[in-house]
């Protein structure tokens, strides 16, 4: 019952508004609860217009899907669409912000501060906005935009005077997870070709060691022993908080409005090549093993030696947000080594709008 007399309301609303908007004249009676009725009429209107328009952007992507048009002609029609839904918000509003004008002018003494009204949505990386506040205009060149990076993948170290077929440490078991926040800068300002892009990254990278060995300090020397007892897990996960800096180079979109214009990159390759340099924050090692038939699970969180300071080279190749990524730590895993290890990661990137 709530439900039918809420989509009653709402229907009387938007009829409301549609009587209203038809009228040349408004008697000057009530004029209080036509303003208010207005005001919320102006919701439903937003609301009509984004709901039409997400069904056409579905009924686009339905195609494009089908192959029945290219990418270039569904981004143009997503476009049109998008101007048309937000051209008729500004319209159907300004028609009722001038009734609700006159209501006042006819009500003795109702004053009306400014008011703002906007619409806005993304559509692969293109902001489609409607401001009737002049002191607030749509931005005409946005050249900085953020991503959400996440990266998982496999991990490994490379042994000083060794091959990686010869790593210590096992290939599947040892992985590795990134996570953290990236800014995007357009270099140059009539091309799109080459941006800068650069943050703050949370790395943690795994190893685990072979044939039941575990990692042991000897003074300043971190090497691998034999555990007294079947392990059956045996891992190091060494933290770092990393700040990445690439070259991100590909082409992308430019899409121009009356007011503005944006370069999409979305579905477009992209190689980025950079590094990165940052701090260790944590270093644990993790075992599990059984004692007389008692399970034990063992932390240690002692540094074993771990380098400080981290630095390393990365890059990244991608087709829209997807991408096969590499990292590789210039700066040894443990310091001080007579020989040095270096970390090394292999996995898929995701840079999330």
């Amino acid at each position: 019952m709530q439900t039918i007399t809420k989509n009653l309301v709402l229907l009387a609303l938007f009829v409301s508004v549609q009587l209203i908007s038809a009228q040349d004249t408004i008697p000057a009676i009530k004029n209080k609860g036509n303003i208010e009725m207005l005001e919320k009429g102006k919701a439903v209107i937003e609301q009509e217009e984004k709901e039409a328009l997400k069904k056409e952007i579905e009924a686009i992507n339905k195609k494009l899907e089908e192959n029945k048009i290219t990418a270039e002609e569904a981004e143009e029609l997503k476009m049109e669409a998008a101007k048309k839904a937000a051209l008729n918000i500004e319209n159907r509003i300004a028609i009722a912000d001038n009734k609700i004008e006159l209501f006042k002018r006819n009500n003795h003494g109702i004053s009306r501060t400014g008011t703002e009204h906007k619409f806005g949505i993304v559509i692969d990386d293109v902001p489609y906005t409607i401001t009737k506040d002049k002191n607030k205009p749509v931005k005409y060149d946005k050249r900085i935009t953020s991503d959400f990076v996440l990266a998982f993948g496999l991990n490994n170290a490379i042994v000083e005077g060794e091959s990686l077929d010869d790593s210590p440490y096992k290939f599947g078991g040892s992985r590795f997870f990134e996570m953290g926040w990236a800014w995007k800068t357009r270099v140059f300002d009539n091309t799109n070709f080459m941006r800068v892009k650069y943050g703050i990254s949370l790395q943690i990278n795994g190893l685990k060691p072979t044939d039941n060995q575990y990692f042991v300090q000897q003074g300043n020397q971190t090497v691998l022993e034999d555990f007294q007892y079947a392990l059956k897990k045996s891992k190091l996960s060494i933290s770092n908080l990393v700040f990445p800096v690439h070259f991100e180079f590909g082409p992308s979109k430019k899409i121009e409005g009356d007011n503005y214009f944006r370069y999409s990159t979305s579905n477009k390759f992209k190689i980025g090549l950079g590094g990165y340099g940052g701090f260790n924050i944590g270093t644990r090692q993790k075992l599990k093993y059984e004692i007389d038939g008692e399970r034990v699970k063992e932390k240690q969180k002692r540094g074993l030696n771990t380098t400080s300071l981290v630095y390393g080279v990365s890059g990244y190749v991608a087709l829209g947000d997807v991408a096969l990524y590499v990292k590789y730590d210039l700066s040894p895993i443990f310091k001080n080594q007579l020989i040095d290890q270096n970390n090394i990661s292999l996995g898929v990137r995701f840079d999330m709008d």
